[in-house]
């Protein structure tokens, strides 16, 4: 019996790492297509940068904006995939499922939460100083 990939040569590490990042940026785009809730924190996080600029805001402020940005982002995506393979294991409607669904939504609510705490710190002065 002949396997299919007998012939194939083995990847080289680097094609394997270049393969790993061109996976991560297809689950990216993924999450960006179907999310409505990735779409607007992207939205939010766009704005927050335009007024990021618009402020002057310092070193520090740009590297907690850019920091909670980040975070709010990547709950947004592991909640994704979190209630994906929930829905795969799991078709039928199942109270632990349906908890399992809220512990990661809660994650991004209190990751949402936090940024804007933060961003209310950062930019609230600015605004009021007007």
């Amino acid at each position: 019996m002949s396997d299919q990939f007998e012939h194939m040569p083995d990847q080289s590490p680097f094609r394997k790492r270049l393969d790993s990042f061109g996976h991560a940026f297809h689950g990216i785009l993924f999450a960006v297509k179907t999310q409505i809730n990735l779409k607007i924190h992207l939205l939010i996080a766009i704005v927050v940068i335009a007024v990021g600029f618009f402020f002057g805001i310092s070193k520090l402020e740009w590297l907690i904006i850019i920091l909670v940005i980040g975070m709010v982002i990547s709950a947004e995506i592991f909640n994704t995939s979190i209630e994906i393979l929930t829905d795969l294991v799991s078709p039928e409607e199942n109270k632990k499922a349906g908890r399992v669904k809220d512990l990661a939504a809660g994650a991004v609510l209190v990751s949402a939460i936090a940024a804007v705490v933060l961003g209310l710190l950062i930019f609230l002065p600015k605004i009021l100083s007007l």
